[in-house]
């Protein structure tokens, strides 16, 4: 299957039959951890609710993007 993802495109496996290839499985396939990631299909934004039924398609577009944690760290002063 071949999926364009945040514009670079990429091939996957097809999956053995029974089991599709849905929006979960590509992000686990893509070891991100879903609750970081926001994913938009073919130009519409995917609910993480809807991604274990969401189907993905032979030349598909997805953007994906990771949220990184950070900020400043706090010091304290004595």
């Amino acid at each position: 299957m071949n999926l364009h993802i945040n514009d670079e495109p990429r091939t996957f496996a097809d999956p053995a039959p029974p089991a599709p290839f849905t929006l979960a499985a590509l992000i686990e396939s893509l070891a991100m951890k879903s609750d970081r990631v926001a994913v938009e299909l073919n130009r519409d934004i995917v609910p993480r609710d809807r991604w274990p039924q969401t189907l993905l398609k032979d030349g598909d577009r997805l953007e994906i993007v990771h949220f990184v944690g950070g900020g400043r760290a706090s010091r304290s002063t004595l």
